[in-house]
């Protein structure tokens, strides 16, 4: 799960703007594409605009026209993964009650993150991606969905830092050694179970 904001999460409804919600052309999302896959190998910070447009090939001056910032790219290829979770909380969201809401965000977000293991790190261990997420609206107003879903509509201390828990460990044991010779199936199966014994959900 994507880091959040190192405060206690709003309980007011906010009628988020969509992530993705902006149409790209197909010159933009191949840029976009190929950032993120640059992100994930050399980290936001040790990737530069000259090396986005020598792997699409294309010159720099071609990005520039494209996006006017490296900022603007680097947003825009975080929207481009945090729109599955938030497809996983519209889903999780529709379910009838809490427990079958958790469970279904459970499922979708521990697929969503073993599947996209190279991808965390670039995106929630990365200092330039975690400091520009936290300025960017459309993230805060999905971590506090996310949030709400996780604690519930008055959490308690226990309540917070169980869900606090929770979301460090999915996103930190997807990339730890100890599990880096797990296969996905494996990997998946544990993380679901340790997951809804965290949040008291049935086996």
């Amino acid at each position: 799960m994507p880091a959040g904001r190192a405060v206690k999460p709003a309980r007011a409804r906010v009628v988020p703007r969509r992530l993705g919600s902006v149409p790209y052309s197909a010159a933009k999302t191949r840029t976009i594409t190929t950032a993120l896959a640059l992100f994930a190998e050399h980290g936001v910070g040790g990737t530069s605009l000259q090396m986005i447009a020598d792997a699409i090939g294309v010159t720099k001056a071609a990005v520039y026209h494209q996006f006017k910032t490296k900022e603007e790219i680097v947003l825009a290829a975080a929207e481009l993964e945090l729109v599955k979770l938030q497809a996983a909380l519209d889903s999780a969201e529709a379910e009838a009650g809490r427990p079958r809401a958790l469970d279904a965000l459970l499922t979708k977000v521990i697929d969503l993150t073993v599947e996209g293991r190279r991808m965390v790190s670039a995106l929630h261990g990365d200092p330039v991606m975690v400091r520009l997420l936290a300025k960017h609206e459309p993230f805060r107003q999905l971590m506090d969905r996310l949030y709400c879903l996780l604690t519930g509509d008055r959490p308690g201390t226990e309540a917070r830092v169980r869900a606090a828990l929770l979301s460090a460990a999915i996103r930190g044991v997807v990339i730890h050694p100890l599990v880096m010779d797990l296969d996905d199936d494996t990997l998946r199966s544990e993380l679901q179970r340790v997951a809804r014994r965290l949040v008291h959900l049935p086996d």
